[in-house]
């Protein structure tokens, strides 16, 4: 029996909707060999698009060691030099600071941002908002968990479009790209350094400590300002179906306020008009009382008068 000639097993250039791009990740100290890492690239697809997501890749499988530079080093020197405009890490330190609005002021034909302030009076803000107050890195560099996710937004579709395909390019043909070539002492090290310096990010400097916690609160009480003008603006304005939101306060609002005001005073106009501006009511009942008694008075005056012309005159003889 003649044996078969043996084949070349080859990977899998592609997974589902997914490529299957080869890095060689360089040797280390711990395992001083190369090995093949395969990470996965595709249109990014989520259920809610955006209007970024047209010109976004998602990645699958990223290396633990992965960072930004590591990132756009990859698509700019090995798939089609594609301009990047962000990259999204999955569980990207966030939450650590305090949202508030700060102002953009014009000087000349440049804008200055200036620290947290109050927002206008409408309770909008005036310009745009940032994350203010964070607390110091503990980490000079981050690390991934295996098989990490991360999005690559891109300055257009095109660019998109042509990473992608230079990606398949390279899967078909098989080749080997180096991963982290070239960024020696651009990238924080790992190793025992990592933990000598996370040893000393521990221990911030008071001061720095202190600025944070300053601009964390001075960013706070910005924003409880912000949100008691926006509460009121609720109360006083209807929604678009003519409806006021209920809110957490008093009863009336300052509109409802207002008009209880204007009310009372059209009230009192009317009063003075009616009564006189000189007498309040007790007044005004004693004077029509005055009124009927000089009317009765003068009656009983008028009857006795005509008694008397009745005795000078004689009887009065009926008609």
């Amino acid at each position: 029996m003649v044996p078969m000639p043996s084949k070349t097993a080859h990977a899998a250039t592609a997974v589902h909707d997914f490529t299957a791009l080869p890095l060689t990740l360089p040797p280390v100290p711990s395992f001083p060999k190369k090995i093949t890492h395969y990470l996965y690239l595709r249109a990014n697809n989520p259920k809610l698009p955006t209007e970024d997501t047209p010109r976004e890749v998602f990645l699958v499988n990223l290396p633990i060691d992965a960072t930004e530079p590591h990132v756009r080093a990859l698509f700019a020197d090995h798939l089609g030099g594609s301009r990047i405009e962000r990259i999204d890490f999955e569980g990207a330190r966030t939450g650590k600071g305090i949202t508030a609005p700060v102002t953009s002021v014009k000087q000349g034909k440049k804008r200055k941002r200036t620290e947290a302030t109050i927002p206008s009076g409408d309770g909008a803000a005036a310009g745009t908002e940032e994350e203010v107050g964070k607390l110091p890195q503990l980490w000079d560099r981050e690390l991934h968990r295996s098989g990490s996710t991360a999005i690559v937004t891109f300055v257009d579709k095109a660019s998109a479009d042509l990473a992608l395909k230079e990606a398949r390019r390279a899967a078909k043909s098989g080749r080997q790209i180096p991963w982290g070539a070239g960024l020696e002492g651009k990238v924080a090290p790992l190793g025992s350094t990592r933990y000598a310096t996370h040893h000393k990010l521990r221990y911030p400097d008071q001061a720095a400590l202190q600025q944070s916690v300053d601009t964390y609160m001075a960013a706070f009480s910005a924003a409880e300002v912000a949100r008691a003008k926006a509460l009121a603006k609720q109360r006083s304005e209807p929604d678009a179906d003519g409806f006021v939101t209920v809110t957490k306060g008093g009863r009336a609002g300052p509109a409802r306020d207002e008009e209880a005001r204007e009310k009372g005073e059209e009230l009192k106009k009317r009063e003075k008009k009616r009564v006189g501006e000189d007498f309040y009511r007790f007044q005004t009942r004693e004077k029509r009382k005055e009124v009927q008694r000089d009317l009765l008075r003068g009656f009983e005056e008028d009857q006795k008068r005509v008694e008397e012309m009745r005795k000078r005159r004689g009887k009065v003889r009926p008609e």
